[in-house]
């Protein structure tokens, strides 16, 4: 009989997550397809670019699961339920998300490392003539090969680096080498695995400090700004095409007589010419856009823009809020840099942390809210990363535009991503230590009653869990495991988050002072062909 109330709970918890799952393959499929090039798709890349976005995203879906699991263990009054009171059926019920996590995150390692990179210079390897695919091959293995290279070196080092103390000067060579083969053997590959994708997760809060933080700005703002009105841009584009034309008439009466224009001249005239042809396509846009229902119904719409656009910006606050309270906290209570910013207890106040709380034993509404708040991230990076393009350090690689996304950057954008949506489950953590830990379990402690006269008499209260309750009476939750096998991640991940809340300030600062977008912003650049307007005006 204990087993079916384990059953239904673990059919409960599973059943929401296929539900997610399928909606997270909807949205990758929807929002790939929306940024892809319609001349230059390819059925490979477009493939690799879902399963790699979708990939990331379940694996974040898992967290709430987890968390879920371990909370459901126990009762409010902080006794374990009848079917989770042995250990053993604790450790295979929270296996099975290990197992999960290890199957994931595998399946990450394989994309960042090897399919994405071999799909990537495959497609650089191409020429015109779609010819000789086995030289493309070969290239894009030997270029993949490197990658694969870093990703057995990280393996390693993760097997290797020593979890527990060294032994001490006094020690022979023998017991040094018979303590590094036991640090290795009793692994079975987790701080391997861990290693490999905190790794990862650095290279993340890079991508979230750069484009989640001012995404997170640039977003909301754009939502209550809008956009230009159609009218005036045409007429502003019109007056722009009747200045340039004169000055290109006023260069070619200068040669009217048979005399050859100056290099100076020339050069200016070849820029005019590029520069109306700009203009001649901005226009044919516009003319589109003028025609669009879409930007009607945009019209029509603007009061609930705004309205979202000010519910973006209140989140963006309350997770930056949540996001100081936390550090903070690390900060004047933790245990310090050697342990990773640990944090003994919860001494300051966490709005987002008391929310989570809160909502959790409503299942699924915290599974909801930390859906959202993934969602979240994703969204306003995808923004930042729209808003800016791919760089490397100063040099810009890619830009990301609907429906005029090379196949290659598809690729860079969706590493991009699954960086960012490893890196938000320690966000995550931030933003909610507790509820991530240990969600919400209470364990019993027993009290010496304050009215018996005999010393013996002990009244037993509830308390919530955290990193001072004893082990047995509190389950921590897998992917904590994960965020924490290496304590001097957790410390680059501490000032990771100081340096995420100055760039969204400095991103909110630059969004404000920025004027409104245009309505076609993206689709004309200087560096695009004549042939990309098929994509856009029919």
């Amino acid at each position: 009989m204990a087993d079916q109330p384990l059953l239904a709970e673990s059919a409960l918890g599973w059943s929401i997550f296929t539900c997610i799952l399928l909606i997270i393959l909807a949205f990758c499929w929807v929002y790939i397809r929306k940024f892809q090039s319609r001349q230059e798709s390819e059925v490979v890349s477009t493939i690799t670019a879902i399963c790699a976005l979708a990939i990331a995203l379940i694996t974040s879906a898992l967290l709430p699961v987890d968390i879920f699991l371990v909370s459901f263990m126990k009762y409010p009054n902080g006794t374990y339920k009848e079917w989770a009171a042995n250990n053993e059926t604790r450790g295979q019920i929270e296996d099975t998300v290990l197992y999960g996590y290890y199957t994931l995150y595998s399946i990450i390692l394989f994309c960042v490392f090897l399919w994405i990179p071999f799909v990537y210079f495959y497609y650089e390897e191409r020429d015109d003539n779609n010819v000789n695919r086995c030289s493309q091959v070969k290239n894009a293995l030997k270029y993949t090969v490197g990658f694969a290279i870093v990703c057995v070196a990280l393996l390693l080092i993760g097997a290797f680096v020593p979890l527990e103390p060294p032994p001490g000067q006094n020690s022979t060579q023998w017991e040094k080498v018979q303590y590094l083969f036991e640090e290795l053997g009793s692994s079975h590959g987790l701080p391997a695995l861990s290693f490999s994708i905190s790794s990862l997760t650095l290279i993340g809060m890079l991508a979230v400090i750069t484009y989640t933080a001012y995404g997170m700005s640039v977003l909301p703002l754009n939502l209550i700004k809008g956009t230009r009105s159609v009218l005036y841009e045409r007429l502003e584009n019109t007056e722009d095409i009747d200045e340039v034309e004169h000055q290109i008439e006023k260069l070619k009466s200068k040669c009217k007589d048979g005399r050859p224009l100056s290099s100076r001249d020339r050069n200016n005239l070849q820029e005019l010419e590029g520069k109306l042809q700009v203009l001649q396509r901005r226009g044919r846009h516009l003319e589109v856009a003028e025609r669009n229902c879409c930007t009607k119904v945009g019209s029509a719409l603007r009061p609930f823009k705004i309205l979202l656009g000010i519910f973006f910006i209140l989140v963006a606050l309350l997770f930056t809020v949540a996001l100081f309270i936390s550090n903070l906290d690390k900060a004047l209570h933790s245990a310090g840099i050697s342990s990773g910013f640990i944090i003994f207890g919860t001494n300051l106040t966490n709005p987002l942390n008391e929310l989570l709380l809160a909502l959790q034993p409503v299942f699924p509404l915290d599974y909801i809210l930390i859906t959202v708040i993934t969602m979240y991230f994703v969204v306003t990076s995808m923004a930042g990363i729209r808003n800016m393009g791919i760089w490397f350090f100063w040099i810009r690689l890619y830009k990301i535009r609907p429906k005029k996304t090379r196949p290659q950057a598809l690729l860079f954008l969706c590493m991009i991503l699954l960086l960012i949506v490893l890196h938000t489950s320690y966000m995550i953590y931030s933003l909610a230590p507790q509820y991530v830990m240990y969600g919400s379990q209470k364990y019993l402690v027993q009290m010496p009653s304050a009215g018996s006269t005999s010393g013996n008499a002990t009244l037993g209260t509830t308390r919530t869990c955290d990193a001072d309750a004893p082990q047995d009476q509190c389950t921590v939750t897998r992917s904590y495991l994960f965020l924490h096998k290496f304590w001097f991640f957790s410390t680059i991940y501490y000032f990771g988050n100081w340096a995420f809340i100055g760039a969204f300030l400095i991103g909110l600062a630059v969004s404000c002072c920025r004027g409104k977008k245009s309505v076609i912003e993206g689709e004309v650049e200087a560096d695009d062909s004549d042939l990309s307007d098929d994509e856009y005006v029919h």
